[in-house]
């Protein structure tokens, strides 16, 4: 990865405003999720970092692990450093997700690819029988329409770009925070429109979540006396898929009842 070293490098549309007397978004939710995959509906929060920011300053932060249901896979781990043993130390989802909305309130969502996250934690207010809508600004989105020529539009690589401290990568809240330095510099440095830094309703879709069923909870718990195996969470908390998902991994691994 490469950040151009010269300010003649940067695209036309990057060179640093004149001040118009335009105001950005000042007041927002800077947020980012760590999680165990790409999937709202059959992967999970793994931890949770957001940043309060009123009237162009930090106001407040949050930051939780997440217990997760099921091991954390390696490429995950790997990626974000995040282990089992300090999953564990989180705090179950819906007690994290009460706390986020109420952190939150009725402010704007920023984030970086904050769609993704947004599908994400509204999986989980589903989950958890809440309900939740936010208008949403997506740093992506701006750099995409702002940086056509950039090598890379990532997080880590338009840190770089902008020579935006990161702490620590691949971790929720230090992404957060980068998110929202992001914002400020493609604001500093954009040539317009200003409708392009607006928040904006965006409609997500979940999948309805189902409950396990009565024939799944009898096999699975078949399975696992059987194979003398243990659950590190009650049969009766997972959903539908995540029994499937169990039932299909125990079989994968230990064969079915003979």
């Amino acid at each position: 990865m490469h950040a151009p070293e010269e300010q003649e490098k940067r695209p036309a549309q990057c060179r640093d405003r004149k001040d118009t007397g335009d105001d950005v978004e000042d007041s927002y939710i800077a947020l980012d999720f760590e999680t165990t995959g790409l999937s709202p509906e059959n992967c999970h929060i793994l931890e949770i970092g957001a940043v309060k920011v009123i009237q162009g300053k930090i106001l407040d932060t949050y930051e939780t692990f997440v217990q997760c249901p099921e091991p954390i896979d390696e490429r995950i781990r790997q990626l974000t450093g995040i282990t089992d043993e300090m999953a564990a130390t989180g705090k179950p989802e819906e007690t994290a997700v009460r706390e986020l909305l109420e952190f939150c309130g009725q402010r704007v969502l920023l984030g970086h690819n904050i769609v993704f996250d947004y599908k994400f934690l509204k999986a989980a207010v589903q989950r958890c029988g809440l309900r939740y809508e936010a208008k949403l600004i997506d740093t992506l989105k701006i750099a995409r329409k702002l940086l056509p020529d950039a090598e890379k539009r990532s997080l880590e690589y338009l840190c770089t770009y902008f020579r935006i401290s990161t702490g620590t990568s691949h971790r929720a809240l230090a992404d957060a925070k980068a998110a929202m330095e992001l914002y400020r510099m493609l604001w500093k440095h954009a040539d317009g429109p200003e409708q392009l830094f607006a928040p904006q309703q965006v409609t997500v879709k979940t999948a309805k979540t189902e409950p396990v069923t009565d024939a799944q909870k009898r096999y699975l718990s078949a399975l696992l006396l059987h194979h003398n195996l243990t659950l590190d969470v009650p049969v009766d908390s997972l959903s539908k898929r995540e029994a499937s998902r169990k039932i299909d991994g125990i079989i994968r691994d230990y064969g079915k009842i003979r």
